[in-house]
């Protein structure tokens, strides 16, 4: 009796330390996965990070206009002093953007891909730019703090301050066939939400004080309008509009860059704005964006080339990691390629591209060898932007994963390399099937 009694105790005493046991594996489990989520978004348990591509959009610049401009005669009030001149990049901007490098930095260190005071053989790294002052100067920023103390040189081709023909958005083949068919596209795809743009003019006019403008004054401007965009498609040219939602873009532009500089007062003109009214302005540069750079037969021929140089990149022997830095129309247009559905991204305004954003492709294998491809859009949210918060795994960007059409998710957020490697190679060839097309169709 009683030694069934001592046993019964001890079956007691083990069972309690298993369930505390249990409990602090549970707790731990909960920690690792609360960490994983606060400061390695990009991660993938389970899983060895091989590669990273990354193809990134400058960081703040001034905006693209100076004095004589619509800024300047749409509005009597006095935009923000730049510490830059237009369209270059601002000293936020190289802020912001040495700490996205130092963020990817401890990322990757902590992955296994980069070892500490990485000083990388040529092959390994690789940061590419577009030619333009803000394109060049966002890849030093970034490139200063991913590699703090390697000697890695920014690469660019072109002339300085030129578009390089690998980042420039241009259609390099266009028929009159082509013109017509993709004109009704864009139609089809934005002519309601061009449409629906009333009240995002309407809050904008108010914003700039537009009736108290020089233009306004004179007749020059009489409103925005929601019917008068008109679509001009040329080869070797980016594709380009006339109308008020061009007009638009380039205030809505401007406000948004003003907003990541200045405070509340300032950034609107001494108008108090909501989260939701900033988020209403920068949809109409968002809708620019979208109806020039992202119709299906329009974004396979301007991303071709930089479809493939991310191809490309995904080959090269000996290749860790590679950023190429260019602009809002290619990371747009590379996604319309590949397919991608729609996304949400939190704590920006601007919900497609956000400022110095970054597409980034990883490599994955796990432990059978097996390899897999994750995509995400990382993105530093308007808090950080606006406070220069400080980067690093507690306090990471946000990052979002993409879905493509048609291609399924592992439980781990990962696509099969084969299968995105299918689609990416599907996105370069409907090029040369677009040029077939309608050569043959001009030929009949």
């Amino acid at each position: 009796m009683k030694k069934g009694i001592i046993i019964g105790v001890i079956l007691i005493f083990i069972l309690l330390l298993l369930s505390f046991s249990a409990c602090g594996k549970t707790s731990d489990n909960k920690e690792k996965q609360s960490g994983r989520a606060a400061g390695n978004a990009l991660s993938r348990d389970g899983y060895k990070l091989d590669r990273v591509v990354i193809l990134s959009r400058h960081n703040i610049r001034s905006p693209l206009s100076d004095k004589g401009s619509v800024l300047d005669t749409m509005t009597p009030n006095e935009w923000f002093s730049w510490s830059s001149d237009p369209s270059d990049l601002s000293l936020r901007g190289g802020t912001l953007e040495t700490e996205m490098g130092q963020y990817f930095r401890k990322w990757l260190e902590s992955e296994g891909l980069f070892p500490e005071d990485y000083r990388p053989d040529p092959e390994e790294v690789r940061i590419y730019s577009n030619s333009k002052q803000r394109t060049i100067a966002t890849a030093g920023f970034f490139k200063a703090g991913l590699l703090p103390v390697s000697n890695s040189a920014v690469e660019y081709h072109s002339d300085f301050d030129t578009m390089d023909p690998v980042f420039n958005p241009q259609l390099t083949f266009v028929s009159e066939s082509y013109r017509e068919d993709t004109d009704k596209e864009i139609q089809e795809l934005f002519g309601d939400t061009i449409k629906g743009l009333d009240d995002n003019y309407k809050l904008l006019s108010e914003v700039i004080d537009v009736q108290e403008s020089e233009d306004w004054k004179t007749g020059k401007f009489t409103g925005f309008r929601t019917d008068d965009t008109v679509i001009s498609l040329e080869e070797n040219a980016e594709p380009s509009m006339t109308g008020s939602l061009k007009t638009a873009c380039s205030i809505s532009d401007a406000l948004v860059l003003q907003y990541y500089e200045a405070d509340d007062s300032a950034a609107a003109f001494g108008k108090k704005l909501t989260d939701q009214d900033w988020e209403k302005i920068a949809e109409i540069k968002d809708v620019y964006g979208d109806v020039l750079f992202t119709a299906p037969d329009i974004a396979v021929n301007v991303a071709h080339p930089l479809l493939k140089e991310i191809e490309s990149e995904l080959d090269t022997a000996g290749r860790r990691f590679t950023f190429l830095c260019g602009h809002d129309s290619n990371i747009a247009s590379v996604l319309a390629s590949l397919k991608a559905e729609e996304y949400d991204l939190p704590g920006a305004i601007e919900k497609r591209t956000p400022i110095g954003s970054k597409l980034v492709f990883c490599r994955w294998s796990d432990d059978f060898g097996k390899s897999f491809i994750s995509v995400d859009i990382v993105y530093q949210r308007v808090d950080q932007l606006r406070n220069l918060a400080i980067l690093d795994l507690k306090n990471p960007p946000e990052a979002v994963s993409i879905r493509l059409e048609g291609l399924s998710l592992n439980g781990d957020g990962l696509y099969d390399e084969d299968e995105f490697r299918q689609r990416l190679r599907e996105a370069i060839d409907a090029y040369y099937d677009l040029e077939e097309k309608y050569s043959l169709v001009e030929a009949a």
